[in-house]
């Protein structure tokens, strides 16, 4: 699905258009490969990024209890640190970022 999705998207791009990727682009590469192709097409390239701590996202995935089988903590952790979050260097790559940070004592 995702596939389709950028192939799509580059289209889209190409004719100037918007696009927002929101599927997980966990790894920096997964980030560079869509940045490089887009800047190819001529696309303005922004990066929104949204940071929680572990204690957060367990209590939303628990609050909202949508999954099935639920997901454990140990998952979550485990996904955490398999998360490479970009970092100033790849941030200069962009032509905008935008970071937020939840505190770790937000309640919804």
């Amino acid at each position: 699905m995702e596939g389709l999705q950028w192939q799509l998207a580059q289209q889209f791009l190409a004719l100037g258009l918007t696009v927002i990727i929101e599927w997980g682009t966990w790894a920096t590469s997964e980030r560079d490969a869509l940045r490089v192709r887009a800047r190819k097409l001529g696309a303005y390239v922004e990066l929104h990024y949204l940071s929680a701590p572990v204690d957060v996202l367990f209590a939303r995935l628990q609050h909202r209890d949508a999954e099935t089988p639920p997901i454990q903590r140990e998952q979550l952790m485990q996904w955490a640190k398999a998360f490479q979050a970009p970092n100033a260097d790849e941030q200069q790559l962009f032509d905008v970022v935008i970071t937020l940070e939840v505190p770790p004592a937000f309640d919804e």
